[in-house]
């Protein structure tokens, strides 16, 4: 099991972007919360497998119909906190 921290920029509030990615996590057995952060992006918190992650990261790079998605950081958190579900933050 792996952890890491996404940011995702672009047009990706208010387009439904955090839905899609709960629907794209449960898909993919990936576990952890999505959130809309002050600055206008996204922010996602992810545990899973390494090939699992890899293909989340792939759908949240190509986004949803509706957005437009800039740029994607990911940086390994080198801990897992065992989440049992993927929940959107509010």
């Amino acid at each position: 099991m792996k952890q890491i921290h996404l940011t995702v920029y672009g047009k990706v509030q208010g387009v439904g972007f955090r839905y899609f990615s709960q629907m794209k996590a449960v898909q993919y057995d990936v576990r952890g919360w999505v959130k809309n952060s002050e600055e206008g992006a996204v922010e996602i918190l992810a545990e899973g497998t390494q090939g699992n992650l890899d293909l989340f990261i792939e759908d949240v790079r190509r986004g949803n119909p509706f957005s437009k998605v800039n740029d994607v950081i990911v940086q390994d958190t080198n801990k897992t906190d065992s989440y049992q579900s993927f929940k959107i933050k509010y």
